[in-house]
């Protein structure tokens, strides 16, 4: 069993006691298989309920806390958390499983394998749906702009699971073509890529109607960073939205 990175996952049966560090992958056991989860980061606000033990944050997480619990297996992901955190855990003797997603097929074909291969169960239906909705990209009919930081401004680049998102919903990244997958920019640049309309997410900055639409001349519009950027039950209601913006 290998997640993917390739890494050895020492489980010897299905994971019935689970420790999620990511909190899209957090939302997507709590929706389909509740019962295996155990612990989650102080980040995992969805579902709203969630009622597991609290192992602090995605990047500083309590790992005496969660040896304690103790889990079968960690879901940890290459970009969300430390590789030194995933080390320390296995060198425990704890099995973790560590996800690597830029984009959307990745991300169904990775959780796919999480459900299947380390739980044991079958896709769950919500998956099954995001499958088909995002199977086929839409054509081009808008260009958008994605900060997701300010002072310093950093926006969506390419190589990641929120381009690749966007352009299968028919928005094109105007900052794909810029150096990294999150590079830093200046509000002149955005305005000057000729997007249609900038999209200000909730996450990880908390965008607001009085926190970045002033700093820019292209026309905004506020969205849930859950839709932009978490895989999992959100990628189907994020089909829907994606498809209602216009310029």
């Amino acid at each position: 069993m290998r997640d993917d990175l390739g890494h050895d996952v020492p489980l010897t049966g299905s994971a019935v006691r689970v420790v999620s560090l990511v909190p899209s992958l957090t939302e997507a056991l709590a929706a389909s298989a509740p019962d295996v989860l155990v612990g989650a980061t102080d980040w995992c606000t969805h579902p709203a309920d969630l009622d597991v033990a609290r192992v602090r944050g995605t990047k500083n997480p309590d790992l005496a806390a969660i040896r304690a619990l103790p889990p079968d297996l960690v879901v940890a992901n290459q970009e969300e958390n430390r590789e030194l955190d995933v080390r320390r855990l296995r060198e425990s003797g704890i099995a973790v499983w560590v996800t690597r997603i830029e984009t959307v097929e990745e991300s169904l074909d990775s959780m796919s394998r999480l459900f299947t291969t380390a739980l044991g169960l079958s896709d769950p239906p919500w998956l099954i749906e995001a499958r088909a909705l995002w199977s086929t990209p839409a054509p081009v009919r808008l260009s958008v702009a994605v900060p997701i930081w300010r002072d310093p401004w950093m926006v969506v680049g390419s190589s990641t699971y929120t381009d690749d998102l966007l352009s299968r919903a028919g928005l094109a990244n105007v900052l794909a073509g810029l150096d990294g997958r999150y590079p830093t920019v200046t509000t002149a640049e955005i305005d000057d890529a000729g997007a249609d309309v900038v999209l200000l997410p909730d996450e990880p900055y908390v965008f607001t109607a009085e926190d970045g639409p002033e700093a820019l001349a292209t026309p905004t519009r506020l969205v849930s960073g859950r839709l932009l950027t978490w895989y999992g039950p959100a990628m189907v209601e994020a089909y829907a939205v994606l498809a209602s913006i216009d310029g």
